[in-house]
C-alpha cells in the first residue's frame, strides 16, 4: 500500500472546530422538522462507502451479508502491512551492517597497500561479512517488494468491489428500505420545570451556557472521525500520523473548558452531597448562595490568569513545539472565555436561587 503524507493543514482545523458544530446543528433541526426518517439513507451510505467501505461496512448498513466478502481482503492487507513493517526493519539493520563491513574492507584495503602483513586476513573477513550483509539486505527486500506486492493487489480488488458496490448502493439502499419500517425522530428534551420564574436576564444566561455546551459538544464527532483515520493510515497503509493525537487533545481541553457553564447549568459538577441533598429546595437555594462566594473567587482567578495566559500567548504567537507546529493562542483564549461562561452563569444561578428564596411557594 502507498504511504500516506497528508497533513492536517492548520486553517482547516481551526475552521473545521467552528463550523462542524453549526452544521451539525442545522442537520439535527432539519431533520427533527422533517419528521420520520427511512431506515438507510444514500447520503450515509455513500459516505461509509468512502470512509469504510474497504471493510464492507455500507454493505452492512444496507443489509446486506455479502459485506463479508471485504473482511478477507481487510485482513490480507493488514498481514501484508504487518510483513512489510517487519522487512523494512530487516532492511534498515541490513544497511547498517552493510556500511560497517564496508568500512572494514576499505580500512583492512588501506592497511594492505600500506605493507601490514595481517590486515590481509581482516580484508578477507571483511569481504565475507559484507557479501553476507548485501545478501541479507537483497533478501529482506525481496520480501518487502513481494509483501508490498500483495497489498497493492489486494487493495485493485478492493478498488474494483467499491466501485461496482457504488453503482449498486441505490437499488440496495432502496430494497432495505422497503423491507425496514421508518425511523421516528426523538422528541427534545423538555428542560426542567423551574421553582421560580426568573427574571429576563437569567434565561438569556442559562440559554447561552445551553447552546455553548451544545455547540461544543458536537466536537466528539469530529474525534470519531480523525481517530478513524489514524487507525485505517497507521494499520493499513503504514502511515502514522504525529498530529491526530495532538489535535484532539487540544480540542477535548477545549471542549472541557467551554463546557464547564453547561455543566454548571445542568449541575453535572462532582459535589459531595451529604448533608445538601437532605434540604429543602429553600435550604439548597440558601446554602447556594452562601458558598458562591468560593465560587466566584474560583472563577473570578481561573479568568484572570486565563487572561494573562492569553496575553503572554498572543505576544509571541506561540505554537506547540511538535512538527505540527499548531497555534496554541487559540487554546489559550478557551481558558478566559471558559472562566467568562462560568462567571456568567454564576451570576444566572445567584440570581435564580434568590427568586426560590423570595418565591411564595418553596
Amino acid at each position: 500500500m502507498p504511504d500516506l503524507t497528508f497533513v492536517l493543514p492548520h486553517w482547516l482545523y481551526w475552521s473545521g472546530l467552528a463550523a462542524f458544530p453549526l452544521l451539525a446543528m442545522a442537520l439535527v433541526r432539519r431533520q427533527r422538522l422533517a419528521g420520520p426518517r427511512p431506515a438507510v439513507t444514500l447520503a450515509v451510505g455513500y459516505l461509509l462507502l468512502i470512509t469504510a467501505g474497504f471493510a464492507g461496512i455500507h454493505r452492512f448498513y444496507v443489509k446486506s451479508w455479502r459485506g463479508v466478502i471485504y473482511l478477507p481482503f481487510v485482513v490480507a492487507i493488514v498481514v501484508a502491512n504487518i510483513e512489510s513493517r517487519a522487512s523494512r526493519e530487516v532492511i534498515s539493520a541490513a544497511e547498517s551492517q552493510v556500511m560497517i563491513a564496508q568500512f572494514d574492507v576499505d580500512r583492512a584495503r588501506a592497511a594492505v597497500d600500506a605493507g601490514d602483513e595481517d590486515a590481509g586476513a581482516k580484508l578477507e573477513a571483511g569481504r565475507a561479512e559484507l557479501t553476507r550483509a548485501e545478501a541479507a539486505k537483497g533478501a529482506a527486500a525481496a520480501t518487502f517488494d513481494r509483501w508490498a506486492g500483495i497489498a497493492r493487489t489486494v487493495a485493485i480488488v478492493i478498488g474494483i468491489l467499491l466501485l461496482f458496490d457504488a453503482i449498486r448502493l441505490p437499488a440496495l439502499a432502496r430494497l432495505c428500505n422497503q423491507r425496514e419500517p421508518a425511523i421516528p425522530v426523538p422528541e427534545p428534551v423538555a428542560p426542567p420545570v423551574a421553582p421560580a420564574r426568573p427574571a429576563s436576564i437569567v434565561r438569556h444566561f442559562e440559554t447561552l451556557s445551553r447552546w455553548t455546551g451544545e455547540y461544543v459538544a458536537y466536537w466528539s464527532v469530529i474525534a470519531v472521525f480523525a481517530y478513524y483515520y489514524e487507525v485505517v493510515a497507521r494499520y493499513l497503509f503504514n502511515s502514522p500520523t504525529n498530529w491526530v493525537h495532538e489535535s484532539m487533545f487540544l480540542m477535548f481541553g477545549m471542549q472541557y473548558l467551554i463546557a464547564g457553564a453547561y455543566a454548571y447549568l445542568t449541575d453535572s459538577h462532582v459535589r459531595v452531597d451529604i448533608f445538601y441533598a437532605r434540604l429543602s429546595r429553600r435550604g439548597r437555594a440558601a446554602t447556594d448562595l452562601l458558598t458562591s462566594v468560593f465560587f466566584f473567587i474560583f472563577a473570578g482567578t481561573l479568568l484572570a490568569t486565563g487572561w494573562v495566559f492569553l496575553m503572554d500567548s498572543v505576544g509571541v504567537w506561540e505554537v506547540s513545539f511538535t512538527e505540527w507546529a499548531i497555534q496554541y493562542w487559540p487554546v489559550k483564549i478557551t481558558i478566559a472565555v471558559g472562566a467568562g461562561l462560568i462567571l456568567i452563569q454564576g451570576l444566572a444561578k445567584m440570581l435564580r436561587d434568590l427568586a426560590i428564596l423570595v418565591a411564595r411557594e418553596a
